[in-house]
Formats: structure tokens, C-alpha cells, sequence
């Protein structure tokens, strides 16, 4: 995970536990919590439709590729984690709709194999070897992690 990533994670949950202690943001009801997770899935798919839609970026070296590229597959863990989040708080209420709403971009996960041939196609070009099954396992471990990092604090029994 790059520095930067983990200074993104860090400062989202203490300003998450600060939010909690003043009595702040954080959602207690199961749809906002879903829709807080599945409006950074929005984001981050939105980005990949870009990656998808453009060219291979350039870079004058493999170092370059290679930031550029580890930056790429940690929003892809990302974005899985959101959305496994978002289920899971789904399930933790009894409301259909809310549970739907979780559910229904999930079944995006197939645009996942497009994109990671994407990924490697692009590492290729760069002199690269990346094969899309050992990527996918890689995101595969490191979404469980992600996942407890963005979760959101549990809201406090009555």
C-alpha cells in the first residue's frame, strides 16, 4: 500500500472517530451506511470506465509504471471492499430494498476481468509481466484488510 494511500485511510478514520465522538456524521441507519459505501464505489467506478474508455498511460520508466500501476490495482481492492462493506451492512437490517441496493452493483464484478486485462496490457507495453489470475488472487487477499480499514464504527446499542 503506498504512503499515500495509507495517509488517505488514516486520516478518513479519525476524522470518522472524531465525526463519532461529537456526535457527528458517521450513519446509523443501514440505507445510509450502505449509500455512504456504495457512493465510493460510484466514484471509483467512474474512474475505471476512464481507465477503461483512454489509452494506456505513458511513463519514461518501469519505477513510474510500476507507482503508477500499484496505485491502480489499490483502488481496484478498493472498490471491492466498498462493495463488500455495503453488503454486509445490507444485511445486517431486514429491509429488501436496502438489501437490493447492496446487491445490484455486484453484479458489476464481471467489468473486474476486462479491466485487469486492461492492467496487464498496460504493464506489457511498459516491459512488464503481469498476469491477470495472479492479480485478481492478489486483490482477492488484500480486500478482507481493506474492508475492516473502511468500515464504518458499528453505531452504539440503545
Amino acid at each position: 500500500m503506498t504512503v499515500v494511500v495509507r495517509t488517505a485511510v488514516a486520516v478518513a478514520l479519525v476524522v470518522l472517530a472524531v465525526s463519532a465522538a461529537a456526535g457527528g456524521s458517521v450513519p446509523t441507519e443501514p440505507r445510509a451506511r450502505v449509500a455512504h459505501h456504495l457512493r465510493e464505489v460510484t466514484g471509483l467506478q467512474r474512474h475505471f470506465d476512464g481507465v477503461m474508455r483512454d489509452a494506456c498511460p505513458r511513463f519514461a520508466s518501469t519505477a513510474e509504471w510500476t507507482r503508477h500501476f500499484e496505485g491502480e490495482v489499490e483502488r481496484v481492492v478498493l472498490l471491492l471492499a466498498h462493495l463488500e462493506q455495503a453488503w454486509l451492512e445490507a444485511k445486517r437490517t431486514g429491509d429488501d430494498d436496502v438489501r437490493r441496493t447492496a446487491k445490484a452493483p455486484r453484479q458489476q464484478l464481471a467489468n473486474a476481468r476486462p479491466l485487469l486485462g486492461k492492467l496487464s496490457d498496460c504493464a506489457d507495453d511498459h516491459g512488464v509481466s503481469v498476469s491477470p489470475f495472479s492479480l485478481w488472487r492478489r486483490i482477492e487477499r488484500e480486500v478482507p484488510k481493506r474492508q475492516a480499514e473502511i468500515a464504518l464504527p458499528l453505531p452504539k446499542p440503545n
